[in-house]
């Protein structure tokens, strides 16, 4: 079984640790997108019409007869106007012929096997330099992937302190990297509509207890902090793209062990 080497806060090696079988897990794109999107899908907010869009009015049509056409019109008006062309789908100001629904069910599913073969896969892939490579990340001065750290990373209460970690582990050019991309106007009709700032995704710290760690971290563009027992696939793969650059304390990796696998 291959040995991972374990860094301290400074960048140097302070031991040795076992590394896990499911890094040796093929990574499954196909399933880590599906997770995504499934995921994504719980997250959407459902859109919709009122049934009784433009239908509130005391408006009524006069039928035939009248040298007018049947739409409905106010009562005890000297003028007949019009009223109510929200029951007729094809009239100017009427509405929509067929509108999207609210009740309609938009969550997508996915079996738990499914589920667990996506999240250690995409562990797998962020623990191979190549995918990490691939999804445009700058680890060049890294010197080990997967990057295991000491637990006194969960202490650090200062964003400077992070910030000066994450520099001894041969982060510098990912961290400028990230700042340069972070928070740029997003093109179209999107930034109308509170979605203006695209925020890209950079590193990612797993870790087993916080103690100040998320605070610390939280200032520094495109910088995660989740816990092992709450990881998700957004976290590992954002936007179904596998090969996240991950940070493990060594309490957290040591969890790796219990995880099970479904090929």
């Amino acid at each position: 079984m291959q040995k991972l080497n374990i860094f301290n806060l400074e960048g140097d090696k302070i031991g040795t640790i076992e590394s896990p079988t499911i890094l040796e897990t093929n990574p499954r794109v196909d399933i880590i997108r599906k997770a995504s999107e499934v995921s994504q899908s719980r997250r959407t907010q459902p859109q919709g019409r009122r049934l009784d869009a433009g239908l509130k009015t005391t408006a009524e049509g006069w039928g035939t007869g009248h040298a007018l056409s049947r739409a409905p019109r106010i009562k005890g008006s000297g003028f007949p106007t019009a009223r109510n062309v929200g029951r007729v789908p094809f009239a100017k100001g009427g509405r929509r012929t067929h509108p999207i629904k609210a009740n309609k069910n938009i969550k997508k599913k996915l079996n738990k096997k499914a589920k667990r073969l996506a999240i250690v896969s995409a562990i797998s892939a962020s623990s191979n330099s190549e995918w990490i490579k691939k999804r445009g990340h700058i680890i060049d001065k890294v010197p080990q992937i997967p990057l295991i750290i000491d637990d006194k990373i969960q202490t650090i209460k200062k964003t400077s302190q992070i910030h000066r970690t994450l520099c001894n582990l041969g982060f510098n050019e990912e961290l400028l990297r990230i700042k340069n991309k972070y928070n740029k106007i997003r093109a179209g009709k999107g930034k109308r509509r509170g979605r203006k700032y695209k925020n890209a995704k950079s590193i990612l710290i797993i870790i087993k207890e916080d103690f100040g760690i998320f605070k610390a971290a939280r200032n520094i563009p495109g910088v995660d902090v989740v816990l092992i027992e709450n990881l998700s696939i957004n976290d590992l793969a954002p936007g179904g793209q596998p090969g996240r650059a991950i940070i493990w304390t060594q309490s957290a990796f040591n969890e790796l062990n219990y995880l099970e696998v479904y090929n």
